[in-house]
């Protein structure tokens, strides 16, 4: 596929080296402009809509967190591109895609760019359609801890689970159980199944999952109609998932 990509970007040696990189190593990359500092950053994006923004971290009138807070439903991708390796955790926080440290190692950028592409391939591919899901297993049973005992569920009747603090709803077609154990049990109990954790709140069954609608992160609609959010961070786990 072809990415649509823009450079934000206040050093114009640095733009240029990046520009010719991508044009000789990185092939299905369309430049679309690029920018010098925060303020015509933000106008580019949202002249040009990208699917890809490489962003430099400290620039004049701001720096690349104060472009992405102005754009919360962001639908694009960001690497970042800088000098400082202090700002990993916010670009992690920031649900940044990578991470590319100055000077560039054209190995690290070219595995950004198919990192970008595979999950903007598996998106568009899974945008407004019916999604065929990869071989998975739902057919199972797991036991819910209760006061006087435990209850036996199938594993295939669980549409989602849901964290409230150290209890976790567990929602079925038409019934909710909540159960006093955290989220990241029931992730555990169910890692040989298909349930993906879509959001620090919500465990999906993967087989009840009938649209993704994009987004920063997203969300999924699940054959009973409910739609669920997707972090950023979670999209590409999501993904995997399908085909």
């Amino acid at each position: 596929m072809e990415l649509r990509a823009i450079i934000v970007e206040d050093e114009a040696n640095s733009r240029e080296i990046l520009r010719n990189y991508l044009a000789k190593y990185c092939n299905g990359v369309k430049l679309l402009g690029e920018a010098s500092n925060i303020t015509e950053g933000l106008e580019l994006v949202q002249k040009q809509q990208p699917d890809l923004v490489f962003l430099d971290v400290e620039m004049p009138f701001g720096n690349a967190f104060d472009l992405l807070d102005k754009v919360p439903d962001r639908t694009f991708e960001t690497v970042f591109v800088t000098a400082y390796n202090q700002y990993a955790m916010d670009a992690l926080n920031n649900h940044a895609a990578y991470y590319l440290m100055k000077p560039i190692n054209i190995d690290e950028l070219i595995k950004a760019v198919d990192y970008v592409k595979e999950i903007k391939e598996k998106e568009n591919a899974l945008e407004g359609q019916v999604l065929e899901a990869k071989t998975i297993k739902t057919e199972g049973k797991i036991t819910l801890p209760q006061q006087d005992g435990f209850q036996v569920l199938d594993v295939s009747d669980i549409y989602f689970c849901k964290a409230d603090d150290n209890y976790t709803e567990i929602y079925l077609e038409n019934k909710r159980i909540v159960v006093s154990k955290t989220l990241k049990y029931f992730e555990d109990a169910l890692s040989n199944y298909a349930f993906a954790r879509i959001h620090k709140s919500y465990l999906v069954n993967v087989g009840e999952v009938v649209k993704y609608k994009k987004g920063k992160g997203g969300s999924v609609v699940l054959s009973n109609g409910k739609e669920l959010s997707v972090s950023a961070s979670k999209k590409a786990t999501l993904l995997s998932y399908f085909k």
